[in-house]
């Protein structure tokens, strides 16, 4: 009779295995992040987005000259070897042409200072001449065509994390799923004075990335030149500050808008970090 039972629980588990088998095939290929887990162990999520500001102490190693994260993004799209996305649902995807016209500075034709027009410079964007014009030789002036000048990648000192807070009722573990990352342009670098995005990168592409570049993809250790970090694994290991902006709600709505105003959205972040961590500690508590 055992014998019996334990030979139809046996097959009932094998008959389960190729179903668990292609649900995991099924969310590893169409999720964004690196280790995705299936939705039936998911016992609770939470998506929110955060703010990394570069300037910030703790995210210099990032941030290192030659060595800029944005430049690593940035040098990745040029190559072929990173798709820029329009928003972090990853719907819609920009070409290399659009994602460049992106970065190209507003009003970025040059012009001369107060100090080089008394020297008796020319700005040849307003007057049309130059060199050997053919104003000189009393024909018409051209107008001088504007250069384009790209913003650098020390200005795009912002981003922004899409993440996931799972919790994995399989490995009783609490995990942090980084969807996408989104590259902005700082309000103080803009006439418009708000963020501007460029574009949002599939984190799972990004860590592709950082993988094949471990050269230029580093994570710079100041204290410990030998020990440099890829930049995957800072992440993994959550090597940076960033400060939480929205979480997921029915309208749609940042902190900010939510509380009204900029410094009621960031006291509200506080709170909710401290809920967050106050959820994650009452699992264990009976």
């Amino acid at each position: 009779m055992r014998i019996g039972l334990l030979t139809g629980v046996c097959v009932a588990a094998l008959l389960q295995l190729p179903a668990f088998a292609q649900e995991q095939s099924t969310t590893a290929a169409s999720s964004p992040t690196v280790r995705p887990i299936p939705n039936s162990d998911v016992m609770y999520r939470k998506t929110i987005w955060r703010v990394i500001d570069l300037r910030e102490k703790q995210n210099k190693p990032m941030f290192a000259a030659n060595h800029q994260i944005t430049k690593i993004l940035i040098d990745a799209v040029k190559r072929g070897e990173l798709q820029p996305y329009k928003s972090d649902s990853l719907a819609g995807n920009f070409t290399l042409e659009e994602f460049n016209k992106k970065l190209i500075m507003p009003d970025a034709a040059p012009t001369l200072s107060d100090e080089e027009k008394k020297l008796g410079f020319e700005d040849e964007s307003a007057s049309g001449g130059g060199w050997g014009d053919d104003a000189a030789a009393g024909g018409a002036a051209k107008p001088a065509a504007a250069t384009a000048y790209e913003y650098l990648p020390k200005q795009l000192y912002q981003m922004e994390i899409k993440e996931d807070m799972v919790f994995d009722k399989k490995r009783s573990r609490m995990y942090h799923e980084i969807q996408s990352l989104s590259l902005i342009i700082p309000a103080g670098e803009t006439a418009k004075g708000y963020d501007l995005p460029i574009a949002t990168f599939k984190w799972a592409d990004l860590v592709k990335v950082f993988r094949n570049n471990p050269e230029s993809a580093i994570w710079f250790n100041g204290s410990n030149t030998a020990q440099h970090k890829n930049l995957a694994d800072a992440f993994d290991l959550w090597m940076f500050s960033s400060y939480i902006t929205k979480v997921s709600n029915p309208d749609d709505k940042p902190l900010s808008d939510i509380y009204g105003g900029e410094q009621q959205g960031i006291l509200a972040a506080q709170q909710v970090a401290g809920e967050m961590i106050e959820y994650e500690y009452n699992l264990w508590s009976f």
